[in-house]
């Protein structure tokens, strides 16, 4: 696996792309201390600088971990394509109706008791630094490479991995 480290405009893009593929992140925050909490969210868009979104109700545990320590990661997997992604950042929680009618989609009323649910709740996370592992290929295919290397000897390019700095 080659390694890549991106920074800025580059990073950005390599975040968004692997966030918008694989779609559910898991999203842990209170990371003063132990057990932490983690939960699976959907991610809503990811905007060109990198922010974001994600729908959560207002009286959630993670909601309340966000409002006492910003810090939080998100941890995205997707087996298929064999991309992986861990990112560190900070978020927040707003109330802007605007945005959450633009956010919120029809399978979201399994959460929600609709778009205009007072308990909706809109986090926005700004990403600072990651790191990433992505494949290229299916998992089939890097599957198969990485048999062909351990028989033959010979490095097969699998994929990359890198940091992503100054997100």
């Amino acid at each position: 696996m080659s390694t890549n480290n991106l920074s800025n405009n580059e990073a950005q893009k390599k975040y968004k792309k692997l966030a918008e593929s694989i779609d559910f992140a898991m999203m842990v925050t209170h990371l003063d201390q132990t057990p932490l909490h983690a939960i699976p969210m959907s991610t809503k868009r990811v905007d060109d600088n990198g922010t974001t979104y994600f729908l959560s109700n207002a009286d959630s545990e993670h909601n309340s971990n966000i409002e006492s320590d910003s810090r939080c990661q998100l941890l995205y997997a997707e087996k298929h394509s064999m991309e992986f992604l861990s990112v560190y950042g900070k978020a927040k929680i707003s109330r802007d109706t605007a945005l959450i009618h633009d956010l919120y989609g029809s399978a979201d009323d399994n959460w929600f008791e609709g778009k205009d649910d007072p308990n909706i709740t809109v986090i926005t996370f700004h990403p600072e630094e990651g790191q990433y592992w992505d494949s290229k290929s299916n998992a089939l295919v890097s599957l198969f490479k990485m048999g062909y290397g351990a028989i033959t000897g010979e490095k097969q390019d699998i994929g990359e991995t890198g940091s992503l700095n100054q997100l």
